[in-house]
């Protein structure tokens, strides 16, 4: 399975782009969120967390492997939970994910199927359905800063989502755990890793006693 690919940004398409790796250019589908990431970003080496998947009908034998790609890891495993809902698949995730993903994880969490239903190719029925599926695993996604700007580094976000898991490792409860990571958001510092990250947890902590 190919998890990451990194390649000189030769062209973007409403639903792609191309990526020349070498003698060759591979096509990776990309939802709209990420195509806006990386439509100033022509002629630069870029790098995409990717998911394969096979497009086409079985019984004729003509199924085609395709690649989609994102930002980070964690838009990544968005994507993959968004298509285990059924009615959902891979096609009209892609559709779908128009906004940033924390807001999505969101409104899913606070089960605003209002919202969910605005997504292009979501109706009420869908977005029920996500609710009742998702809902109780949106904390990590709902931690995520919104990219306000293409070139806006996304580090950092993976590094909060991280750190909630690890946090909920070590016993924290998702409210506790999600309390102390949004404590190291309103600091607006950027941190490297999650060790550093829970470096700072801890000292905080340490300070509130």
């Amino acid at each position: 399975m190919i998890k990451r690919v990194s390649g000189v940004l030769e062209r973007v398409e409403p639903t792609g782009v191309e990526l020349s790796l070498g003698h060759a250019v591979h096509e990776v589908l990309v939802p709209e969120l990420v195509r806006r990431g990386l439509q100033q970003k022509l002629g630069q080496t870029v790098t995409l967390h990717t998911l394969e998947f096979l497009e086409g009908n079985p019984t004729r034998g003509n199924m085609v492997p395709r690649l989609v790609g994102f930002l980070s890891e964690v838009e990544r495993e968005f994507f993959e939970l968004i298509c285990e809902v059924d009615g959902v698949g891979v096609r009209k995730a892609l559709r779908a994910i128009v906004r940033p993903v924390g807001e999505i994880a969101t409104a899913i969490e606070e089960q605003d199927a209002a919202l969910l239903s605005t997504l292009p190719g979501i109706g009420a029925a869908t977005a029920e359905r996500m609710i009742a599926k998702l809902r109780r695993r949106m904390p990590k996604f709902a931690l995520l800063v919104a990219r306000e700007a293409p070139d806006q580094a996304s580090p950092g976000s993976d590094v909060l989502a991280e750190t909630f898991e690890v946090l909920r490792s070590l016993g924290h409860s998702d409210t506790e755990a999600r309390r102390l990571v949004d404590g190291l958001r309103e600091g607006k510092k950027k941190y490297k890793d999650v060790q550093e990250a829970l470096e700072a947890i801890y000292r905080q902590m340490h300070r509130g006693r």
